[in-house]
């Protein structure tokens, strides 16, 4: 039962995530699957291109194809929106950052 909500919770962490290394330069699955991981992150990648694709259709990535080695991969690269989205979310987890941490300052 707990999985289930912290996986539910965290999805929105891995967006943020994902947006975030998407504006510094393009990602493709592989390569994000193995920087989710680095961070304790346990997601596949049937999880992770339902959600690569749904951010693209929301419009906060866009998708260019290229071939590498012979081999066709999709690079994402966060647009217009999903940067103005990314800093949302940036200024909003900052304040309640500073409330958990405020509150555990308090409590110690």
């Amino acid at each position: 039962m707990e999985e289930k909500i912290l996986r539910k919770l965290f999805l929105g962490f891995i967006q943020i995530h994902i947006l975030h290394h998407a504006k510094v330069h393009p990602i493709y699955g592989v390569w994000m699957l193995e920087e989710l991981t680095e961070h304790g992150y346990q997601i596949s990648a049937g999880t992770l291109y339902p959600i690569l694709h749904s951010m693209e259709n929301d419009g906060l990535l866009i998708k260019e194809e290229r071939n590498v080695d012979g081999k066709i991969r999709k690079y994402y690269t966060a647009t217009k929106k999903g940067n103005f989205i990314l800093d949302e979310a940036r200024k909003k987890a900052y304040e309640l950052f500073k409330e958990i941490e405020g509150e555990q300052d308090e409590n110690k």
